[in-house]
């Protein structure tokens, strides 16, 4: 490990550098970022995820900067050029910005203007002019014409191209207009000609102009794309005339004959390098801050989305409703598995209604049914309103169930590895289902770009989006923990330290041998060694194993504690487990070591008194109110709504109809509120009040300010 890579992050992020250099050797030795959090708290100093998962994307950048640097070093010494001094300079550098500045005047370039003056012996003629001493630059020019150089004023634009070169790559003027960029530039957007009407969604955006470090992030991405379609132009720039005088008090001395050739090189400098050189790294940073604060945002919303409350294991007869094609229904047991289905064909053209209700009526007494899911697109409500018709034996909950992403799972390898012999209307009901008994064991085979919690998603860098939602769903797969004997292999992938082939050889090997007895029998599957066993066996659950401690978070390293725990109180782990007078009696500190701390004894105590439940909320039964279109809906009417995505602007509404509803940043509470997630989360039930409906462009504006 660098030590001098350890002491910036220590830095950067506020950490103590032993905590730093603990957590970046088990990184580097292969650990998880849940593991290490769960399971190394003594080592880390009690670090949470996200403090774990900073420390790993800063060490990952600063080592792409380090073979920057080795990539630059090599250049510079193949060109001949590299003294001990310039070495130290790159080697000392850890700011992506300023290593490209050193590097600039030696950096490998296309043919340049400048390039083109040198090679015809001009400069000299610009050292000279550059140096400002008196000297007259166009007598002295007269001294440089050649076959090359036909006359005077060819030999001093040649020279001035050279200056304008030096002045590009000069480290202190580059930080000067840097910091001219940084507190002064503003980002301006102008519609292009004769794209208004097609651009016509970018209408706000037609004349716009804010300062650079002020730009919500959501706006730059909108107008990013909006240039990306081709109806914006975008520019970024702040008073060129305040930055060209900054120049100047650089490179300009005194009144000597030269100054007029220089202060010209100065600004054909800045307009024609600086300024487009300063307003791509402006855009590229100010992008890439937009990036990650919509990934934060979307990041945020997927957990929640993957952490909604189960209904757990029911019997749940599953609609994808529709209305020309019909409704697909399926009926699945408690673990998921499909036992029947066909289509039914209550709506317009057929209304075939009393068919399909007494159809739905039959299925739910045949196959002993618990609960009912309801997709919530097209035909969702009026679905809704045919089941809540049907007088039921039993009191069965009906549930809206979200189908964002479904189509994509039912046309996708995985849906058809499922179920190669049904079509993907099945597939497709099946899993709306299956998102009402587990939505995390089912939303993990769904690419979450596709399950509707994000904005801007297809604008923000691809690979940073992929690798942070990774994250989130192998966060949220191992903090629920998962049940080892009826785990899919895509909700296995998740799991700490397993991946898509580890988790193959699970499910194989459980097929071929039955349900795993304990969580020791992971060391048969094959290539599943002693390092994957450490950082998985932890989050994987076995229900009815011989050994309770199999169904809790208590991993396999630290049994020995709880069975010396349960032998110093007289009794078995299973009443440990059972018994919270028991575990309130221990005195934790008789178990510290060098090794095991507080931390983890604490954790352990806690994970006793939890182990098989599952930590996630009950779900909660929702209705609509009387609601169907926009045209019902008027101003001052209070509703009762569901969160379905929360942005940096404020948060969308499912009111009952088509079209969701946005409560404003501004209308979430009756306080100042700078992040929508700090006052709703998604799917949260909430009431609402209509503030504007736009029929025309099919908005409608809600409130969740002053409503009793």
């Amino acid at each position: 490990m660098n030590n001098n890579l350890a002491e910036i992050i220590s830095h950067r992020l506020s950490i103590p550098i032993r905590q730093i250099s603990s957590t970046i050797s088990l990184l580097e030795d292969g650990a998880t970022i849940p593991f290490i959090s769960r399971y190394r708290k003594e080592a880390t100093g009690g670090l949470n995820e996200v403090e774990i998962g900073a420390i790993k994307e800063d060490l990952e950048r600063l080592t792409e900067l380090e073979k920057r640097k080795e990539t630059i070093l090599s250049s510079i010494e193949e060109q001949g050029k590299l003294t001990a001094e310039l070495r130290q300079k790159i080697t000392d550098c850890y700011e992506p910005s300023f290593l490209e500045d050193i590097y600039l005047p030696y950096k490998p370039k296309r043919r340049t203007r400048a390039m083109i003056a040198r090679e015809k012996g001009l400069e000299p003629l610009a050292a000279v002019i550059m140096r400002q001493d008196g000297t007259d630059p166009e007598k002295l020019a007269n001294k440089f014409l050649n076959d090359d150089v036909k006359d005077q004023k060819e030999a001093i634009d040649g020279a001035k191209d050279i200056i304008a070169e030096w002045v590009n790559e000069s480290e202190k003027g580059r930080n000067a207009i840097r910091r001219i960029f940084s507190y002064e530039a503003r980002i301006s957007s102008k519609s292009i000609k004769n794209k208004e009407t097609e651009g016509a969604k970018y209408s706000d955006y037609f004349d716009m102009e804010e300062p650079l470090k002020k730009i919500p992030s959501h706006r730059l991405l909108a107008i990013v794309r909006g240039e990306r379609e081709g109806f914006l132009r975008l520019s970024i720039s702040p008073d060129d005339d305040h930055a060209v005088e900054q120049l100047e008090r650089i490179f300009i001395r005194g009144n000597s004959p030269s100054r007029p050739i220089v202060e010209d090189a100065v600004k054909d400098s800045y307009k024609r390098l600086l300024k487009p050189s300063m307003e791509s790294e402006f855009m590229t940073s100010a992008k890439e801050k937009a990036d990650t604060e919509a990934i934060k945002v979307f990041a945020e919303n997927l957990r929640q989305l993957l952490l909604s409350p189960p209904l757990g294991q029911k019997r749940v007869l599953a609609i994808d409703p529709g209305f020309r094609t019909g409704c697909k229904v399926v009926c699945l047991d408690s673990q998921g598995n499909l036992l029947h289905n066909e289509t039914i064909y209550p709506h317009p053209p057929q209304s075939q209604m009393s068919q399909a209700m007494s159809k739905i009526s039959s299925l739910t007494e045949m196959y002993d049914i618990e609960a009912i899911a309801i997709g919530d697109g097209t035909a969702g409500r009026e679905t809704e309103n045919m089941i809540k018709k049907i007088k039921f034996k039993n009191d069965l909950k009906v549930f809206m169930v979200s189908e964002d992403g479904a189509s994509v799972y039912s046309a996708s390898t995985t849906g058809r590895e499922e179920f190669p012999d049904y079509d993907v209307t099945v597939r497709g009901a099946v899993s709306i289902g299956r998102r009402l008994i587990d939505p995390l064991s089912e939303l993990v085979k769904i690419d979450p770009k596709s399950i509707g919690v994000g904005q801007y998603q297809h604008d923000v860098d691809q690979s940073q989006l992929k690798k942070s939602l990774d994250t989130v769903v192998e966060s949220c797969v191992n903090s629920v923990g998962v049940n080892l004997n009826t785990a899919s292999k895509h909700l296995l992938t998740y799991v700490s330290g397993l991946g898509a082939s580890l988790a193959k050889n699970i499910v194989e090997y459980r097929t071929a041998n039955g349900d795993f007895k304990s969580r020791n029998e992971l060391k048969k599957v094959p290539r599943l060694g002693e390092k994957a066993f450490e950082q998985s066996a932890g989050f994987l659950r076995i229900s009815d194993a011989a050994n309770p401690l199999d169904n809790s978070a208590v991993h396999p390293e630290s049994y020995h504690i709880v069975e010396r725990m349960a032998k110093d109180k007289g009794v078995n782990v299973e009443t440990l487990l059972s018994d919270e007078a028991v575990r309130k009696s221990i005195d934790i500190k008789r178990y510290v070591t060098d090794k095991v701390g507080l931390p983890t004894l604490t954790d352990i105590i806690t994970e006793l008194g939890k182990a098989g439940l599952d930590p996630r909320s009950n779900i909660k039964v929702f209705e609509f109110a009387d609601v169907h279109a926009i045209d019902d809906l008027k101003v001052g009417m209070v509703l009762p709504g569901i969160v379905t995505n929360i942005t940096a602007f404020g948060v969308f509404v499912d009111v009952g109809i088509k079209q969701d509803g946005l409560v404003h940043i501004s209308q979430l509470a009756d306080k100042y509120i700078s992040n929508p997630a700090d006052v709703v989360k998604l799917h949260q039930h909430v009431t609402v009040k209509v503030l504007d409906i736009d029929h025309i462009r099919n908005r409608i504006s809600l409130t969740m300010k002053g409503i009793s």
